[in-house]
């Protein structure tokens, strides 16, 4: 895990809150990647994509770490330390088939 990070002890196992991400699907918008947030298992969208929810539900609500839940790449990101760290031994469960949306 991340040396220096502060947050590691409120990393949660959560359950998904949707297959894509939720603000996105409402809209009816594309995504590249999905990020879990692993406080309450909103699933926002990356960096990459064009709303960047994810990065949007952390502002808003102060959860301050995620997890590459799509395609699961096995790493968390802290919003508040800047670090990434690994998480491939506590990956969040995928509900079902994630719909792809570039």
């Amino acid at each position: 895990m991340a040396q220096g990070c502060r947050h590691l002890a409120g990393i949660h196992d959560v359950v998904p809150t949707s297959l894509g991400c939720e603000e996105c699907l409402q809209l009816g918008d594309p995504w590249l990647h999905l990020r879990v947030c692993r406080t309450c298992g909103h699933v926002g969208c990356c960096d990459q994509s064009p709303n960047r929810h994810a990065t949007k539900h952390f502002h808003a609500t102060g959860h301050p770490i995620i997890e590459a839940y799509d395609p699961p790449e096995g790493w968390g990101w802290c919003y508040v330390d800047e670090l990434m760290f690994d998480l491939s031994d506590r990956p969040t469960p995928q509900l079902g088939p994630i719909p792809r949306s570039y």
